[in-house]
This record gives structure tokens, C-alpha cells and sequence, in this order.
């Protein structure tokens, strides 16, 4: 009975801040100025502009939707805590996951500033990026460049040499971890974008699916894009031994992480442990997307 409650409260609380947002965007048979507006911002912005706190909450002192439990935790954009990244330039950043939660692996958002270069990742650690808003320059081998915009990535094997520059502002999400090596299998360099991806089928899923990296042996985790249209949702409810890192990109939701029921929005980051049961749903008017982190192709023992 105390889960359905709480189910039910967080449910109203989500439903109050959508009402809110259809005011604003304005859901009704005619579109408002700020409706226009939204259309004609960024991909990804509402990342950092998120709009599902309660109204009549956000101005609370300590309110924040943010979560930290043994098995899973919630961490939302107004509990973010930006310090300059180690060895970076101009570059301040907000560590969303890492092993103190219990993970294998760390998340972070990292803020490119003006004339910003990235430090090196620490030995044997491989690194996963993703462009969330402006455009970033990645140098490699006697100058060989990439320029990178939004939706596009990088993945860079341990001991790769490489920097991350910027000349105005962008930000990025990037992954990180001690790679576990598997003889006889070398990861390579991976540069692209999500739209180049397939579609890859998804039986008994109707959820959309595209995998950022190859699925050969080499590569000990995968990035998923996962996209959903208002109302669809996950059949399975998931328990398994693989570890998660999530970032939602777009739109809004609800996602059970153990006996928990959690509103989520753009922005929102979730860590999953293994083994705990979860399960999301987008809710709203627009299509839900949120790039996933999930360790592939190792044995856990």
C-alpha cells in the first residue's frame, strides 16, 4: 500500500508540472509564442533548462527531486555541482556517477568554456563522448581532426592520445573505465553521429534502438540510443547483472527503479546497480530519448 501511495503522489506531482508546461507550451488547439519557441531551440536543450520540478516547489529552500538509494540513484539538474575538471582548461564539470555510488564506471557533464582543451584520462581508462550542445574539435595523431556537433561522438580506446578542444562553448557527456581487457581483441577509434546508426530490431519491444559502438568483443560496453513515443514503454521489466548509466535527452517519463516511482525529464540522470528491477514509460506530448550506458560482452565473475 505504501509504494501505491507514493506511485499516486509522484504521479500527481508529474501531472501538475505537465499541466504547468501545457500552459506554457501551450497544448491547446492553438500553438502559443512560447510553443514556437520551443521548436526553434537546439536539439537537447532542455538538458540544462529542465521544467518538471513542481511550480509551487521550486522555490522551495532544499527541494529537489534527486535520489540516492543503495541500489539506484536520481540525480537531477538542480543538484548538479560544477567544479573545474582535473587537468582540463577552461572546463568545469558535474560527476553524475561514479564508484563511490557503487559503479564500475564514472558520468560526467563537462562545460567547454571559451579557448577550453580536455586533460587525458587516467591509464588504461577508455573514454566515451557525446555532444550535448555546441560543437567541440577532437585532435588525434599528427593533427588529424574532427569537428563534432550535437548528437555526435567519440569513442577513444586507453592509451589513445587525444584532446578535446573548443573555441567558444559546448557541452558534453562523457564515460569512462578501466577497460577489461580481453586477449586477442583491440578496440579501435570510434568517430560518428547518432543518425548514421541503423535501426536494430527489438523483439517483443516496439521502443526504437540504435547502438553507438560495435558489438564485436573488443569493446567492454556499449552506448545505446533509445527512443519512445508518448505512451510506449518497455515490456520487459528488466532485472539483469549489467550495470546502467543513463542521461534522458528529451521529452518525459516515468521510471521504476526497485519499489520506486520517479517523474523524469530531460536532464535527468539514473544509475542502475545490478539486479535492480526497472522499467520506464514516456508520458507526455513529445517522443522521449535518453542515451544509455550498459556493460556488454565481459562475464561478471
Amino acid at each position: 500500500m505504501r509504494s501505491i501511495f507514493f506511485f499516486l503522489l509522484f504521479l500527481g506531482l508529474f501531472n501538475y508540472a505537465s499541466s504547468e508546461e501545457e500552459k506554457e507550451e501551450g497544448f491547446c488547439s492553438a500553438p502559443s509564442v512560447a510553443s514556437l519557441e520551443s521548436k526553434s531551440k537546439p536539439m537537447y536543450w532542455k538538458v540544462d533548462n529542465p521544467t518538471l520540478s513542481p511550480f509551487h516547489l521550486q522555490d522551495l529552500p532544499g527541494f529537489t527531486r534527486s535520489v540516492y538509494k543503495r541500489d539506484h540513484a536520481l540525480i537531477t539538474p538542480e543538484s548538479h555541482v560544477y567544479s573545474p575538471l582535473p587537468d582540463w582548461i577552461n572546463t568545469s564539470g558535474a560527476y553524475l556517477i561514479s564508484p563511490e555510488t557503487g559503479s564500475h564506471f564514472v558520468m560526467y557533464l563537462a562545460k567547454l568554456k571559451e579557448n577550453s582543451r580536455s586533460g587525458p584520462p587516467l591509464h588504461d581508462v577508455e573514454r566515451f563522448f557525446f555532444v550535448l550542445q555546441g560543437a567541440v574539435t577532437l585532435t588525434y595523431a599528427h593533427g588529424v581532426s574532427h569537428i563534432l556537433k550535437v548528437d555526435s561522438y567519440a569513442y577513444l580506446p586507453p592509451g589513445f592520445e587525444h584532446s578535446v578542444e573548443c573555441d567558444t562553448a559546448a557541452t558534453i557527456v562523457v564515460f569512462e573505465r578501466r577497460y577489461s581487457l580481453l586477449r586477442g581483441h583491440v578496440p579501435e577509434l570510434v568517430v560518428n553521429s547518432t543518425d548514421k546508426q541503423p535501426l536494430l530490431e527489438t523483439p517483443g519491444e516496439i521502443f526504437e534502438l540504435r547502438k553507438l559502438l560495435p558489438t564485436s568483443l573488443a569493446y567492454d560496453f556499449n552506448i545505446h540510443i533509445m527512443d519512445f513515443q508518448p505512451g510506449e514503454f518497455l515490456n520487459v521489466k528488466e532485472v539483469h547483472y549489467n550495470q546502467h548509466g543513463l542521461l534522458l535527452l528529451e521529452g518525459q517519463g516515468i521510471y521504476r527503479l526497485g519499489d520506486s516511482w520517479y517523474p523524469v525529464q530531460a536532464g535527468d540522470a539514473i544509475w542502475m546497480a545490478p539486479f535492480v528491477p526497472q522499467w520506464y514509460a514516456a508520458l507526455g506530448k513529445t517522443p522521449s530519448r535518453y542515451l544509455l550506458y550498459k556493460d556488454v560482452n565481459r562475464s561478471p565473475l
